[in-house]
Protein backbone atom coordinates (compact mmCIF):
# COMPACT_ATOMS: atom_id res chain seq x y z
CA UNK A 1 0.00 0.00 0.00
CA UNK A 2 1.46 3.19 -1.12
CA UNK A 3 -0.05 6.12 0.99
CA UNK A 4 0.87 9.83 -0.20
CA UNK A 5 0.14 13.35 1.77
CA UNK A 6 -1.12 16.36 0.86
CA UNK A 7 -1.47 15.65 -2.98
CA UNK A 8 -2.36 18.58 -5.29
CA UNK A 9 -6.04 18.29 -7.18
CA UNK A 10 -5.09 19.19 -10.91
CA UNK A 11 -7.90 21.52 -11.18
CA UNK A 12 -9.55 22.49 -8.26
CA UNK A 13 -6.17 23.21 -5.98
CA UNK A 14 -7.82 20.95 -2.57
CA UNK A 15 -4.68 18.94 -1.01
CA UNK A 16 -5.70 15.08 -0.33
CA UNK A 17 -4.09 12.45 1.11
CA UNK A 18 -4.09 9.42 -1.44
CA UNK A 19 -3.94 5.98 -0.91
CA UNK A 20 -3.21 3.31 -3.63
CA UNK A 21 -2.21 -0.22 -4.07
CA UNK A 22 0.13 -1.74 -6.47
CA UNK A 23 -1.10 -3.81 -9.42
CA UNK A 24 1.12 -7.21 -8.94
CA UNK A 25 0.50 -7.85 -12.28
CA UNK A 26 1.39 -4.74 -13.84
CA UNK A 27 3.53 -2.13 -11.70
CA UNK A 28 7.40 -1.58 -12.01
CA UNK A 29 9.30 1.01 -10.73
CA UNK A 30 12.38 3.08 -11.52
CA UNK A 31 15.64 2.02 -9.67
CA UNK A 32 15.18 3.17 -5.91
CA UNK A 33 11.49 3.85 -6.26
CA UNK A 34 8.79 2.60 -4.28
CA UNK A 35 4.99 1.08 -4.68
CA UNK A 36 4.34 0.83 -0.87
CA UNK A 37 5.20 2.65 2.55
CA UNK A 38 4.61 6.84 2.58
CA UNK A 39 5.50 9.44 1.03
CA UNK A 40 5.19 13.55 1.68
CA UNK A 41 3.11 14.39 -1.90
CA UNK A 42 2.99 18.17 -1.29
CA UNK A 43 5.47 18.88 -4.41
CA UNK A 44 2.76 16.67 -6.70
CA UNK A 45 -0.58 17.13 -8.28
CA UNK A 46 -3.08 14.64 -9.20
CA UNK A 47 -4.34 14.89 -12.63
CA UNK A 48 -6.13 12.68 -15.47
CA UNK A 49 -3.93 10.01 -16.33
CA UNK A 50 -2.45 11.44 -20.31
CA UNK A 51 -3.86 9.67 -23.21
CA UNK A 52 -1.69 9.95 -26.97
CA UNK A 53 -4.16 9.15 -29.61
CA UNK A 54 -1.23 8.61 -32.21
CA UNK A 55 1.79 6.23 -31.53
CA UNK A 56 3.53 3.65 -33.21
CA UNK A 57 3.76 0.79 -31.90
CA UNK A 58 6.24 -1.76 -34.12
CA UNK A 59 4.60 -5.35 -32.63
CA UNK A 60 3.98 -7.40 -34.88
CA UNK A 61 6.59 -7.01 -37.61
CA UNK A 62 9.12 -4.43 -36.56
CA UNK A 63 9.70 -6.00 -32.63
CA UNK A 64 13.49 -4.85 -32.70
CA UNK A 65 11.91 -1.40 -32.48
CA UNK A 66 9.48 -1.72 -29.99
CA UNK A 67 6.54 -4.30 -28.62
CA UNK A 68 3.34 -3.54 -26.86
CA UNK A 69 4.89 -4.69 -23.43
CA UNK A 70 7.90 -2.02 -23.79
CA UNK A 71 5.50 0.84 -25.43
CA UNK A 72 2.98 0.13 -22.77
CA UNK A 73 5.67 0.30 -20.11
CA UNK A 74 7.03 3.25 -22.01
CA UNK A 75 3.90 5.14 -21.93
CA UNK A 76 3.10 4.34 -18.43
CA UNK A 77 6.50 5.97 -17.33
CA UNK A 78 5.34 8.79 -19.29
CA UNK A 79 2.40 9.12 -17.19
CA UNK A 80 -0.49 7.89 -19.85
CA UNK A 81 -2.56 5.55 -19.21
CA UNK A 82 -4.56 5.47 -22.46
CA UNK A 83 -3.41 4.91 -26.40
CA UNK A 84 -4.30 5.07 -29.84
CA UNK A 85 -1.95 2.61 -32.10
CA UNK A 86 -1.64 3.80 -35.60
CA UNK A 87 -2.24 0.88 -37.94
CA UNK A 88 1.25 1.18 -39.37
CA UNK A 89 2.37 -2.68 -38.26
CA UNK A 90 3.36 -5.48 -40.26
CA UNK A 91 0.78 -6.64 -41.50
CA UNK A 92 -1.48 -3.64 -41.30
CA UNK A 93 -4.40 -3.45 -39.02
CA UNK A 94 -7.03 -4.28 -41.91
CA UNK A 95 -8.98 -7.24 -40.66
CA UNK A 96 -7.51 -9.02 -43.22
CA UNK A 97 -5.81 -12.63 -42.47
CA UNK A 98 -2.82 -12.85 -42.06
CA UNK A 99 -0.51 -15.20 -44.87
CA UNK A 100 2.41 -17.05 -43.60
CA UNK A 101 5.39 -15.45 -45.03
CA UNK A 102 4.31 -11.67 -44.88
CA UNK A 103 6.22 -10.08 -42.55
CA UNK A 104 5.46 -10.28 -38.81
CA UNK A 105 3.29 -13.12 -39.86
CA UNK A 106 4.87 -15.70 -38.06
CA UNK A 107 4.08 -13.70 -34.37
CA UNK A 108 0.51 -13.41 -35.02
CA UNK A 109 0.18 -16.99 -36.43
CA UNK A 110 2.24 -18.81 -33.90
CA UNK A 111 0.06 -17.03 -30.63
CA UNK A 112 -3.15 -19.09 -32.46
CA UNK A 113 -4.53 -15.92 -34.05
CA UNK A 114 -5.33 -15.24 -37.68
CA UNK A 115 -5.61 -11.52 -37.82
CA UNK A 116 -3.84 -8.61 -36.48
CA UNK A 117 -6.52 -7.34 -34.80
CA UNK A 118 -6.97 -10.85 -33.16
CA UNK A 119 -3.63 -10.72 -32.28
CA UNK A 120 -3.63 -7.18 -30.57
CA UNK A 121 -7.30 -7.72 -29.24
CA UNK A 122 -5.46 -11.22 -27.00
CA UNK A 123 -2.02 -9.35 -27.06
CA UNK A 124 -2.12 -9.91 -23.13
CA UNK A 125 -3.23 -13.17 -23.40
CA UNK A 126 -1.31 -14.31 -25.46
CA UNK A 127 2.27 -12.83 -23.86
CA UNK A 128 1.26 -14.01 -20.70
CA UNK A 129 1.11 -10.44 -18.95
CA UNK A 130 -1.17 -7.90 -18.46
CA UNK A 131 0.03 -4.72 -19.77
CA UNK A 132 0.44 -1.54 -17.82
CA UNK A 133 -1.63 0.50 -20.60
CA UNK A 134 -4.81 1.05 -22.13
CA UNK A 135 -5.01 1.40 -25.76
CA UNK A 136 -7.39 1.51 -28.74
CA UNK A 137 -6.91 0.28 -32.47
CA UNK A 138 -7.05 2.50 -35.79
CA UNK A 139 -8.06 0.46 -38.55
CA UNK A 140 -5.79 0.51 -41.71
CA UNK A 141 -8.43 3.44 -44.45
CA UNK A 142 -7.10 1.55 -46.98
CA UNK A 143 -6.02 -2.36 -47.25
CA UNK A 144 -2.69 -3.30 -46.50
CA UNK A 145 -2.73 0.59 -46.38
CA UNK A 146 -1.67 0.41 -50.05
CA UNK A 147 -3.93 3.30 -50.84
CA UNK A 148 -5.58 1.04 -53.53
CA UNK A 149 -8.97 -0.09 -51.85
CA UNK A 150 -10.82 1.11 -49.25
CA UNK A 151 -10.76 -1.57 -46.18
CA UNK A 152 -14.13 -3.05 -45.42
CA UNK A 153 -16.36 -2.65 -42.53
CA UNK A 154 -17.41 -6.36 -42.74
CA UNK A 155 -13.59 -7.01 -42.28
CA UNK A 156 -13.50 -5.13 -38.60
CA UNK A 157 -16.78 -3.65 -38.10
CA UNK A 158 -17.77 -6.26 -35.07
CA UNK A 159 -14.52 -4.87 -33.15
CA UNK A 160 -16.76 -0.85 -32.72
CA UNK A 161 -17.60 -0.32 -29.73
CA UNK A 162 -21.18 -1.31 -29.73
CA UNK A 163 -20.92 -3.26 -33.16
CA UNK A 164 -21.15 -6.64 -33.48
CA UNK A 165 -23.15 -9.46 -31.06
CA UNK A 166 -23.29 -8.74 -27.14
CA UNK A 167 -21.58 -12.22 -26.18
CA UNK A 168 -18.47 -11.18 -28.51
CA UNK A 169 -18.57 -7.57 -27.12
CA UNK A 170 -17.83 -8.07 -24.00
CA UNK A 171 -14.40 -9.61 -24.93
CA UNK A 172 -13.28 -7.18 -27.76
CA UNK A 173 -14.24 -4.11 -26.19
CA UNK A 174 -11.04 -4.11 -24.09
CA UNK A 175 -8.65 -2.81 -27.39
CA UNK A 176 -11.75 -1.59 -29.61
CA UNK A 177 -11.35 0.50 -33.35
CA UNK A 178 -11.31 3.87 -32.45
CA UNK A 179 -10.77 5.75 -35.41
CA UNK A 180 -9.96 5.12 -39.18
CA UNK A 181 -6.30 6.07 -40.48
CA UNK A 182 -3.44 5.15 -43.17
CA UNK A 183 -0.83 6.71 -41.18
CA UNK A 184 1.59 7.07 -41.87
CA UNK A 185 0.71 8.69 -44.85
CA UNK A 186 -2.44 10.75 -46.18
CA UNK A 187 -5.32 9.06 -47.24
CA UNK A 188 -4.89 8.33 -50.63
CA UNK A 189 -7.57 10.11 -53.63
CA UNK A 190 -8.46 6.55 -54.46
CA UNK A 191 -9.89 5.60 -51.45
CA UNK A 192 -10.39 8.76 -49.67
CA UNK A 193 -13.95 9.08 -50.61
CA UNK A 194 -14.89 4.96 -49.40
CA UNK A 195 -13.07 5.69 -46.67
CA UNK A 196 -15.25 8.52 -45.29
CA UNK A 197 -18.37 6.24 -46.15
CA UNK A 198 -17.08 4.28 -43.98
CA UNK A 199 -16.29 6.59 -41.73
CA UNK A 200 -19.97 7.92 -42.13
CA UNK A 201 -21.40 4.04 -41.47
CA UNK A 202 -19.81 3.16 -38.31
CA UNK A 203 -18.97 6.75 -36.51
CA UNK A 204 -15.58 6.35 -36.48
CA UNK A 205 -13.44 9.50 -37.20
CA UNK A 206 -11.05 9.92 -39.76
CA UNK A 207 -7.43 10.34 -38.71
CA UNK A 208 -5.27 12.17 -40.99
CA UNK A 209 -1.65 11.96 -41.80
CA UNK A 210 -2.05 15.42 -43.49
CA UNK A 211 1.36 15.44 -45.49
CA UNK A 212 1.71 13.96 -48.72
CA UNK A 213 5.13 14.21 -50.89
CA UNK A 214 6.80 12.17 -54.03
CA UNK A 215 10.35 13.73 -52.95
CA UNK A 216 12.03 15.87 -50.49
CA UNK A 217 13.88 14.57 -47.25
CA UNK A 218 13.44 17.78 -45.12
CA UNK A 219 11.72 21.30 -44.96
CA UNK A 220 12.38 22.86 -47.97
CA UNK A 221 14.31 26.03 -47.58
CA UNK A 222 17.68 27.68 -46.16
CA UNK A 223 18.90 24.23 -44.33
CA UNK A 224 17.68 22.39 -46.72
CA UNK A 225 19.71 24.03 -49.82
CA UNK A 226 23.01 24.30 -47.44
CA UNK A 227 22.84 20.52 -46.47
CA UNK A 228 22.64 19.84 -50.12
CA UNK A 229 19.21 17.67 -49.94
CA UNK A 230 15.80 17.81 -51.51
CA UNK A 231 13.23 20.22 -49.81
CA UNK A 232 9.77 19.20 -48.89
CA UNK A 233 7.13 22.73 -49.38
CA UNK A 234 5.26 23.47 -46.88
CA UNK A 235 2.13 23.77 -48.71
CA UNK A 236 2.56 19.64 -48.96
CA UNK A 237 0.52 19.90 -45.68
CA UNK A 238 -1.69 22.61 -46.72
CA UNK A 239 -3.17 20.42 -50.10
CA UNK A 240 -4.80 17.38 -47.88
CA UNK A 241 -5.26 19.75 -45.06
CA UNK A 242 -8.07 21.94 -47.44
CA UNK A 243 -8.73 19.02 -49.55
CA UNK A 244 -10.22 17.21 -46.33
CA UNK A 245 -11.67 20.11 -45.51
CA UNK A 246 -13.73 20.56 -48.24
CA UNK A 247 -14.91 16.36 -47.86
CA UNK A 248 -15.68 17.34 -44.44
CA UNK A 249 -17.79 20.18 -45.62
CA UNK A 250 -19.35 17.83 -47.83
CA UNK A 251 -19.75 14.68 -45.81
CA UNK A 252 -20.30 15.85 -42.88
CA UNK A 253 -17.95 13.19 -41.22
CA UNK A 254 -15.44 14.41 -38.16
CA UNK A 255 -11.81 14.70 -39.74
CA UNK A 256 -8.71 14.74 -37.19
CA UNK A 257 -5.49 16.66 -38.34
CA UNK A 258 -2.72 14.59 -37.63
CA UNK A 259 0.79 16.53 -36.09
CA UNK A 260 -0.05 19.93 -38.28
CA UNK A 261 3.10 22.01 -38.46
CA UNK A 262 2.86 24.94 -40.51
CA UNK A 263 1.25 28.26 -39.86
CA UNK A 264 -0.99 28.25 -43.18
CA UNK A 265 -2.60 24.83 -42.25
CA UNK A 266 -3.12 26.20 -39.13
CA UNK A 267 -5.01 29.44 -40.16
CA UNK A 268 -7.25 26.97 -42.57
CA UNK A 269 -8.41 24.72 -39.63
CA UNK A 270 -8.82 28.20 -37.90
CA UNK A 271 -11.17 29.02 -40.26
CA UNK A 272 -12.75 25.73 -40.88
CA UNK A 273 -13.61 25.58 -37.52
CA UNK A 274 -15.30 29.43 -37.51
CA UNK A 275 -16.79 27.58 -40.12
CA UNK A 276 -18.58 25.35 -37.49
CA UNK A 277 -16.90 21.98 -39.43
CA UNK A 278 -16.24 18.86 -37.77
CA UNK A 279 -12.23 19.19 -37.25
CA UNK A 280 -10.16 18.73 -34.69
CA UNK A 281 -6.52 18.85 -34.93
CA UNK A 282 -3.08 17.89 -32.71
CA UNK A 283 0.37 19.06 -33.26
CA UNK A 284 3.52 17.00 -31.44
CA UNK A 285 5.95 18.03 -29.05
CA UNK A 286 8.52 17.74 -31.56
CA UNK A 287 7.02 20.93 -33.80
CA UNK A 288 6.70 23.12 -30.20
CA UNK A 289 10.41 23.04 -29.35
CA UNK A 290 12.88 22.46 -32.68
CA UNK A 291 12.37 23.73 -36.43
CA UNK A 292 14.46 22.98 -39.35
CA UNK A 293 17.53 24.80 -38.28
CA UNK A 294 17.71 22.01 -35.25
CA UNK A 295 18.51 19.16 -38.20
CA UNK A 296 22.18 21.28 -38.41
CA UNK A 297 22.83 19.73 -34.45
CA UNK A 298 20.65 16.72 -34.05
CA UNK A 299 21.06 15.32 -38.05
CA UNK A 300 18.63 12.08 -38.52
CA UNK A 301 17.40 11.99 -34.74
CA UNK A 302 15.56 15.35 -36.09
CA UNK A 303 14.13 13.47 -39.35
CA UNK A 304 10.39 13.20 -39.06
CA UNK A 305 7.24 13.74 -41.26
CA UNK A 306 6.29 15.97 -41.58
CA UNK A 307 9.62 17.30 -41.60
CA UNK A 308 10.68 20.24 -38.95
CA UNK A 309 9.57 23.49 -40.58
CA UNK A 310 10.93 27.02 -40.47
CA UNK A 311 11.31 29.14 -36.79
CA UNK A 312 8.07 30.85 -38.14
CA UNK A 313 6.33 27.90 -38.59
CA UNK A 314 7.65 26.43 -35.22
CA UNK A 315 5.97 30.09 -33.48
CA UNK A 316 2.96 29.45 -35.63
CA UNK A 317 2.35 25.97 -33.76
CA UNK A 318 2.71 27.08 -30.27
CA UNK A 319 0.66 30.29 -31.40
CA UNK A 320 -2.25 27.66 -32.08
CA UNK A 321 -2.02 26.08 -28.97
CA UNK A 322 -2.14 29.54 -27.24
CA UNK A 323 -5.79 30.60 -29.21
CA UNK A 324 -7.35 27.28 -29.20
CA UNK A 325 -7.05 26.28 -32.93
CA UNK A 326 -4.96 23.02 -31.54
CA UNK A 327 -6.97 20.72 -29.86
CA UNK A 328 -4.65 18.06 -27.93
CA UNK A 329 -0.64 17.27 -27.99
CA UNK A 330 -0.02 14.11 -29.77
CA UNK A 331 3.85 12.46 -29.57
CA UNK A 332 3.51 10.57 -32.89
CA UNK A 333 6.14 8.20 -31.00
CA UNK A 334 7.73 6.48 -33.72
CA UNK A 335 10.52 4.07 -32.43
CA UNK A 336 13.34 3.24 -34.50
CA UNK A 337 16.76 1.77 -34.00
CA UNK A 338 19.81 3.88 -33.34
CA UNK A 339 21.63 1.94 -36.53
CA UNK A 340 19.28 2.98 -38.57
CA UNK A 341 19.08 6.48 -37.42
CA UNK A 342 23.01 6.71 -38.17
CA UNK A 343 22.79 5.86 -42.21
CA UNK A 344 22.42 10.25 -43.00
CA UNK A 345 19.93 11.74 -43.45
CA UNK A 346 18.78 10.94 -46.74
CA UNK A 347 18.44 6.91 -45.82
CA UNK A 348 17.73 7.21 -42.38
CA UNK A 349 13.88 6.61 -41.27
CA UNK A 350 11.56 9.18 -40.65
CA UNK A 351 10.24 9.84 -36.96
CA UNK A 352 10.91 10.10 -33.42
CA UNK A 353 10.09 8.47 -29.53
CA UNK A 354 8.45 10.69 -27.47
CA UNK A 355 6.10 8.96 -24.71
CA UNK A 356 8.55 9.49 -21.59
CA UNK A 357 10.03 12.93 -22.97
CA UNK A 358 6.54 14.44 -23.78
CA UNK A 359 5.40 15.84 -20.42
CA UNK A 360 8.45 17.87 -19.47
CA UNK A 361 9.19 18.82 -23.46
CA UNK A 362 5.48 20.68 -23.47
CA UNK A 363 6.32 21.86 -19.97
CA UNK A 364 9.53 23.46 -20.50
CA UNK A 365 8.60 25.12 -24.19
CA UNK A 366 4.99 25.93 -23.37
CA UNK A 367 4.48 26.52 -19.62
CA UNK A 368 7.93 27.89 -18.18
CA UNK A 369 7.97 30.44 -21.37
CA UNK A 370 4.48 31.28 -20.21
CA UNK A 371 2.51 30.71 -23.04
CA UNK A 372 -0.11 28.38 -21.23
CA UNK A 373 -0.33 26.98 -17.59
CA UNK A 374 -0.38 23.70 -16.08
CA UNK A 375 -4.01 23.27 -16.06
CA UNK A 376 -3.85 23.85 -19.83
CA UNK A 377 -1.41 21.59 -20.95
CA UNK A 378 -3.23 18.96 -18.80
CA UNK A 379 -6.26 19.64 -20.58
CA UNK A 380 -4.20 19.64 -24.16
CA UNK A 381 -2.60 16.27 -22.61
CA UNK A 382 -5.06 14.50 -21.38
CA UNK A 383 -8.86 15.41 -20.95
CA UNK A 384 -8.83 16.59 -24.87
CA UNK A 385 -7.45 13.49 -26.32
CA UNK A 386 -9.97 11.42 -24.23
CA UNK A 387 -12.93 12.51 -26.10
CA UNK A 388 -10.89 11.63 -29.36
CA UNK A 389 -10.97 7.70 -27.96
CA UNK A 390 -14.26 8.51 -27.07
CA UNK A 391 -14.37 8.78 -23.17
CA UNK A 392 -14.12 11.40 -20.82
CA UNK A 393 -11.03 11.81 -18.77
CA UNK A 394 -11.71 10.88 -14.88
CA UNK A 395 -13.28 13.64 -13.03
CA UNK A 396 -10.80 14.01 -9.53
CA UNK A 397 -13.83 16.05 -8.49
CA UNK A 398 -16.49 13.45 -8.95
CA UNK A 399 -14.71 10.50 -7.31
CA UNK A 400 -13.80 12.62 -4.12
CA UNK A 401 -18.20 12.58 -3.64
CA UNK A 402 -18.75 9.42 -4.61
CA UNK A 403 -17.75 5.94 -3.58
CA UNK A 404 -16.06 3.23 -5.48
CA UNK A 405 -16.38 -0.42 -5.53
CA UNK A 406 -14.25 -2.76 -2.61
CA UNK A 407 -13.09 -6.38 -4.43
CA UNK A 408 -12.94 -7.68 -1.52
CA UNK A 409 -15.89 -7.58 -0.11
CA UNK A 410 -18.12 -5.62 -2.25
CA UNK A 411 -18.81 -2.72 0.55
CA UNK A 412 -18.37 0.98 -0.32
CA UNK A 413 -15.30 2.84 0.20
CA UNK A 414 -16.00 6.30 0.94
CA UNK A 415 -13.27 8.02 -0.65
CA UNK A 416 -15.10 11.74 0.04
CA UNK A 417 -13.85 11.23 3.78
CA UNK A 418 -13.79 14.87 5.50
CA UNK A 419 -10.93 15.09 8.32
CA UNK A 420 -11.87 17.37 10.97
CA UNK A 421 -9.66 18.73 14.18
CA UNK A 422 -10.22 14.86 16.30
CA UNK A 423 -11.87 12.69 14.83
CA UNK A 424 -12.10 10.68 11.19
CA UNK A 425 -15.75 10.69 10.00
CA UNK A 426 -17.39 8.01 7.65
CA UNK A 427 -14.39 5.66 7.26
CA UNK A 428 -16.00 2.25 6.79
CA UNK A 429 -13.09 0.16 5.53
CA UNK A 430 -10.98 0.32 8.91
CA UNK A 431 -7.34 -0.48 8.79
CA UNK A 432 -4.51 2.13 9.50
CA UNK A 433 -5.31 4.48 7.30
CA UNK A 434 -7.83 6.50 9.50
CA UNK A 435 -5.35 6.88 12.21
CA UNK A 436 -2.36 7.36 10.12
CA UNK A 437 -4.57 10.05 8.39
CA UNK A 438 -5.54 11.89 11.27
CA UNK A 439 -2.42 12.24 12.69
CA UNK A 440 -0.50 13.57 9.67
CA UNK A 441 -3.06 16.27 9.26
CA UNK A 442 -3.50 17.00 12.58
CA UNK A 443 -1.87 19.55 13.69
CA UNK A 444 -2.39 21.96 10.00
CA UNK A 445 -4.77 24.76 10.15
CA UNK A 446 -6.26 23.76 6.33
CA UNK A 447 -9.69 23.88 5.84
CA UNK A 448 -11.17 20.20 6.23
CA UNK A 449 -9.47 17.49 3.74
CA UNK A 450 -10.35 13.89 1.38
CA UNK A 451 -8.64 10.60 1.44
CA UNK A 452 -9.24 9.40 -2.24
CA UNK A 453 -8.75 6.05 -1.15
CA UNK A 454 -8.46 2.29 -3.89
CA UNK A 455 -7.26 0.04 -1.69
CA UNK A 456 -8.81 -2.85 -3.01
CA UNK A 457 -10.93 -1.04 -5.82
CA UNK A 458 -12.31 -3.24 -8.42
CA UNK A 459 -11.16 -3.02 -12.06
CA UNK A 460 -14.17 -5.10 -13.16
CA UNK A 461 -16.53 -3.56 -15.84
CA UNK A 462 -18.23 -4.38 -19.04
CA UNK A 463 -14.63 -3.13 -20.99
CA UNK A 464 -11.96 -4.70 -18.20
CA UNK A 465 -11.35 -0.40 -17.39
CA UNK A 466 -12.57 1.07 -14.05
CA UNK A 467 -12.40 4.37 -15.94
CA UNK A 468 -10.20 5.35 -12.68
CA UNK A 469 -6.82 6.16 -14.67
CA UNK A 470 -4.78 9.26 -12.65
CA UNK A 471 -1.32 10.71 -12.63
CA UNK A 472 0.84 12.42 -10.41
CA UNK A 473 3.30 14.77 -11.66
CA UNK A 474 5.88 16.65 -9.94
CA UNK A 475 5.60 20.14 -11.89
CA UNK A 476 8.47 21.87 -10.35
CA UNK A 477 10.96 18.62 -11.58
CA UNK A 478 14.24 19.61 -12.97
CA UNK A 479 15.42 16.75 -14.60
CA UNK A 480 17.90 15.81 -17.82
CA UNK A 481 16.21 13.48 -20.56
CA UNK A 482 18.88 10.54 -20.72
CA UNK A 483 16.98 7.85 -23.21
CA UNK A 484 19.97 5.16 -21.66
CA UNK A 485 16.96 4.90 -19.01
CA UNK A 486 13.81 5.14 -20.92
CA UNK A 487 11.53 1.96 -20.56
CA UNK A 488 11.26 2.01 -24.60
CA UNK A 489 13.28 -0.68 -26.80
CA UNK A 490 14.09 2.86 -28.79
CA UNK A 491 16.44 5.38 -28.16
CA UNK A 492 15.97 7.52 -31.38
CA UNK A 493 15.17 11.39 -29.56
CA UNK A 494 16.97 14.56 -30.30
CA UNK A 495 16.17 15.83 -26.63
CA UNK A 496 18.70 13.96 -25.01
CA UNK A 497 20.86 15.73 -22.73
CA UNK A 498 17.96 18.38 -22.84
CA UNK A 499 17.29 20.22 -19.57
CA UNK A 500 13.45 20.16 -18.48
CA UNK A 501 11.16 20.86 -16.10
CA UNK A 502 7.88 18.78 -15.02
CA UNK A 503 7.95 14.95 -14.28
CA UNK A 504 4.77 12.68 -14.35
CA UNK A 505 5.92 10.41 -10.81
CA UNK A 506 3.80 7.85 -10.44
CA UNK A 507 0.55 5.90 -12.89
CA UNK A 508 -2.51 4.68 -11.87
CA UNK A 509 -4.51 2.65 -14.12
CA UNK A 510 -7.83 1.28 -13.09
CA UNK A 511 -7.61 2.53 -9.64
CA UNK A 512 -4.35 0.80 -8.83
CA UNK A 513 -0.72 1.75 -9.13
CA UNK A 514 1.31 0.64 -12.57
CA UNK A 515 4.42 2.39 -12.23
CA UNK A 516 6.86 4.78 -9.67
CA UNK A 517 9.71 6.75 -9.28
CA UNK A 518 8.22 7.96 -5.98
CA UNK A 519 11.02 8.27 -3.56
CA UNK A 520 10.36 7.55 0.16
CA UNK A 521 10.50 10.14 2.52
CA UNK A 522 12.44 10.64 5.02
CA UNK A 523 10.80 10.05 8.47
Amino acid sequence: MLTLRNIHVWDTGERIDLRVEADEARAFVDSGCITSGEADGSNLTLAPGFADPHVHFRDPGQTAKETMISGCRAAASGGYTDLLIMPNTEPAIDGLPVDAGQQGAAEVLDAGYGTVIDYLQHYGQAHGMALPSHYDLSVCASKGRAGVEASDPADWGRYIAGHGDAAKDAEQLDHPIAAISDDGSAVTNAVLDAALENAKRTGLWILEHCEHHDSGIINEGAVSRRLGVPGIPSDTELSIVARDIDKARETGVHIHFQHVSTAGSFDAISKAKAEGLPITCETAPHYLALCDEDLLKYGALAKMNPPLRSAADRQATIEAVVDGTVDMIATDHAPHTIEEKRAGLESAPNGIIGLESAYAVCHTVLVDSGYIDDQRLIELMSSQPMELLGRRAVDIDGLLGKSVVNASNGSALAPDVELGDSAVHGVNHGGPMAGDAHDGIQSRSSPARRILDFAGVSTASSAGRSGIDLVLIDTDAKWVIDPGRFHSKARNTPFVGWNVTGRPVATILDGRLVFSRIERSER
